[in-house]
Order: C-alpha cells, then sequence, then structure tokens
C-alpha cells in the first residue's frame, strides 16, 4: 500500500508529515461536527484534501463520499433519537437521490478535474453569496415609510 502523499512533502516520517497528518486529522473532525449539523463536512473536506494532498478534484470527492457514510449514519441515529427527522419528506428524496447520485458520478469521473474544480468552486460561491444575501422567512422587503 502507497504512503498518503501531501503537498511536496511523501509520508516515510518527519515533523512535516506528522503536522499534515495532525492537520487531515483535525479536518476530518472539523467536516464531521459540519456533517452532523446537516450543513456538508464536504465544503470543508474537499478544499482541504485539494490543499493539503495530491489528490485530484475526483479522489477528494471520492474521499468525501468514503467519508460521508459513517458521518451520516451517526449523524441520523442521533437525529432519529432526537425526533428530528421527517420520514415522509426523506424518503422520496432519498429514492430520488440515488438516481441523482448516479448521474452526478457518471458525470463527476467524466468530466476534466480542473473543470469539475471549477463547477464545485462555483457551486460553493453561489451557496455562499445565497447565504449571505437571503432575507429572513417572512420579512418584508419593501422598505417601511
Amino acid at each position: 500500500m502507497a504512503a498518503p502523499h501531501f503537498r511536496g512533502i511523501h509520508a516515510c516520517g518527519g515533523s512535516e508529515v506528522n503536522l499534515m497528518m495532525w492537520g487531515v486529522a483535525a479536518i476530518g473532525f472539523f467536516s464531521g461536527i459540519i456533517s452532523g449539523m446537516g450543513i456538508g463536512g464536504g465544503t470543508i473536506l474537499i478544499p482541504a484534501l485539494l490543499f493539503l494532498t495530491e489528490v485530484n478534484q475526483q479522489q477528494a470527492q471520492g474521499v468525501n463520499l468514503i467519508y460521508f457514510i459513517p458521518t451520516a449514519v451517526v449523524a441520523l441515529i442521533t437525529h432519529h433519537k432526537n425526533g428530528t427527522l421527517d420520514l415522509k419528506t426523506a424518503k422520496p428524496l432519498a429514492l430520488l437521490g440515488l438516481a441523482g447520485a448516479a448521474a452526478g458520478a457518471f458525470l463527476a469521473v467524466s468530466l476534466e478535474s480542473e473543470i469539475l474544480k471549477k463547477l464545485f468552486g462555483g457551486f460553493l460561491l453561489l451557496m455562499g453569496l445565497s447565504e449571505i444575501f437571503k432575507k429572513k422567512k417572512g420579512e418584508d422587503t419593501h422598505a417601511k415609510g
């Protein structure tokens, strides 16, 4: 099995590698917190993997998908125990999500890494702008006068 390869550093020992491993571990933990909140740990995990390691965009997204399975299970159990699951809404979304996941995975491996990276970055930018500028529900959009 090949050793993990970090940006400019091959993981054969040394303090720089240990620092990078701790960085990856911290990002895994923080992404787990974000995942458990339902925000999407991949928004942190994928860019961090691209920055800290030498994986390409497809590999980072693949790692994110593997990472997502156990974190989603733990979060799902926790939300179920706390009564915060709406299974009536979740079931059709999950079924349609399976078809979408297959289509998305096929698309992701078909695209060049740089194009996929730009699409992912654009998506994150749009989501960030949406969160910054969205109005609260029920907020009046007209100025009071």
